[in-house]
């Protein structure tokens, strides 16, 4: 697989990959790429927003909202709206509160086939039918926020979306300053 680009917007064309992980290969490779030689999280976290949308939408994923929340210092417990692509969203949602909450607040990945059946669900868009949700965890171990998808169907999001956003979680880590 090649990663050879002329233009930065031909990170964002996933048409030549038929398979999930081979998308999702390209994703953290194009990320990856983006990100050399920049650390501000606000750039390589909108790179990243518009790499998973167009990877979801290249493989026919009703995906409606692809983004991230994130944990400022002013205020440790609560995540605060990030770069994304979709539809207005909640501008912060407290640890513990709705699946983005419980992805910060246990540092375990939410993988929610349907949202209707999730305690406490923060229904941002009520098109929503599933959702996953990976925290980003900082090398000192606390919640610096997490990546967040939403799909329009039920069963959006499966093991292989849970191993792939978990890799690009940990490049987050290794490639964002967040201070």
């Amino acid at each position: 697989m090649s990663i050879a680009k002329k233009n930065h917007a031909d990170y964002s064309d996933f048409n030549e990959f038929t398979s999930r992980d081979d998308t999702f290969d390209m994703l953290l490779m194009s990320y990856e790429s983006l990100c050399e030689g920049q650390r501000d999280w606000v750039c390589n976290l909108s790179n990243a927003a518009s790499l998973l949308w167009h990877a979801y939408k290249s493989l026919n994923v009703e995906v409606n909202w692809a983004g991230f929340y994130i944990v400022r210092d002013c205020k440790p417990t609560e995540l605060l709206l990030g770069p994304f692509q979709g539809k207005v969203a909640c501008q912060s949602i407290p640890f513990g509160q709705g699946v983005c909450g419980a992805a910060a607040e246990t540092q375990m990945t939410q993988v929610v086939s349907d949202v209707g059946k999730f305690s406490g669900h923060i229904a941002c868009d009520g098109d929503t039918k599933s959702e996953i949700v990976v925290p980003i965890i900082s090398e000192d171990g606390k919640t610096t926020g997490v990546i967040d998808l939403d799909c329009g169907d039920f069963n959006g999001f499966g093991e292989s979306d849970k191993i792939y956003l978990e890799r690009l979680a940990q490049l987050i880590t290794k490639t964002c300053d967040f201070n």
